[in-house]
């Protein structure tokens, strides 16, 4: 499933993901399991209430590899375009 992650149309981010939960853009949200709780939780429960698939990762490094981008990643959502 990461490997569909880096050819689909997607956000990265905390702040990003969360907003596009907000709106209904977000298809699904791959959150990294490394990740602090405190900054998860939110978008833990904003999937929760919007219905939308939540993809668990091991580490931030992997999901951020596979974004795409050299650095680790809490949050990244595949969005509807």
């Amino acid at each position: 499933m990461l490997s569909q992650l880096k050819s689909s149309p997607k956000v990265i981010g905390i702040k990003q993901s969360a907003k596009d939960i907000r709106d209904g853009m977000a298809r699904r949200v791959y959150i990294a399991q490394d990740a602090s709780d405190k900054l998860t939780a939110p978008i833990f429960q904003l999937c929760g209430e919007k219905g939308v698939e939540i993809v668990p990762v091991p580490t931030m490094k992997q999901l951020g590899e596979a974004c795409g981008i050299e650095v680790g990643a809490a949050v990244a959502a595949v969005i509807r375009t």
